[in-house]
């Protein structure tokens, strides 16, 4: 298991169309994927998988999850959903 913490980067947050390229990207590794998102007083940890569970957190610019990995390709999936939180998901 690994993991690593990201900034959401783009001016729009956390919104529908990167929700699923997230998800679309997730779901084409093995390995589990997690996001973990702390807004105190909460802890929050869903299923990188789920488009639903992303939405519910409500990322906007600037706010910080943790990704986390664990399975056969972990290390491949942490550097491909990293680069394409870290991208801003493709939008300018």
């Amino acid at each position: 298991m690994i993991s690593k913490e990201l900034t959401i980067r783009n001016e729009s947050g956390f919104h529908i169309r990167p929700a699923q390229l997230f998800t679309e990207k997730a779901a084409s590794f093995q390995s589990t994927v997690k996001v973990e998102y702390i807004n105190e007083p909460n802890n929050v940890i869903i299923d990188g998988k789920s488009i639903l569970g992303l939405m519910t957190l409500g990322l906007e610019k600037g706010s910080v999850i943790t990704l986390i990995t664990d399975g056969p390709d972990e290390q491949a999936a942490m550097d491909a959903l990293t680069e394409l939180v870290d991208s801003g998901f493709g939008e300018a």
